[in-house]
This record gives C-alpha cells, sequence and structure tokens, in this order.
C-alpha cells in the first residue's frame, strides 16, 4: 500500500515542480515518471522495513 501511495505522490510532485519550472509536456510527464520511480523505491523499501519489524 505504501508503494502504491508513494509512487502517486512521487508522480504528483514531480509534475507539479516541472510545471513550476516552466517545463514542456515532456519534462512534465519525465520529471512525474522520475519521481514517482524514486518514491516507489523508498515505499517499497518502507514497506520491508515495517514487514519485517512485525514478524
Amino acid at each position: 500500500m505504501f508503494v502504491i501511495g508513494a509512487l502517486l505522490f512521487g508522480v504528483l510532485l514531480g509534475a507539479y515542480s516541472a510545471k513550476k519550472r516552466g517545463g514542456s509536456l515532456a519534462d512534465i510527464l519525465q520529471y512525474g515518471a522520475v519521481y514517482g520511480i524514486g518514491f516507489a523505491i523508498v515505499g517499497l523499501i518502507a514497506t520491508i522495513i515495517i514487514h519485517r519489524m512485525a514478524l
């Protein structure tokens, strides 16, 4: 669940960041993808840590 939430948050944050900097559509999509992937990895690591601590 953390992974999906982090992914969506990263996409929105990346798109907002690119739009705020005056980027084109390609820039907005690229920032969204990169931020989404980065945040999804962080969410995956958080999920694994939380799962390991619960056992």
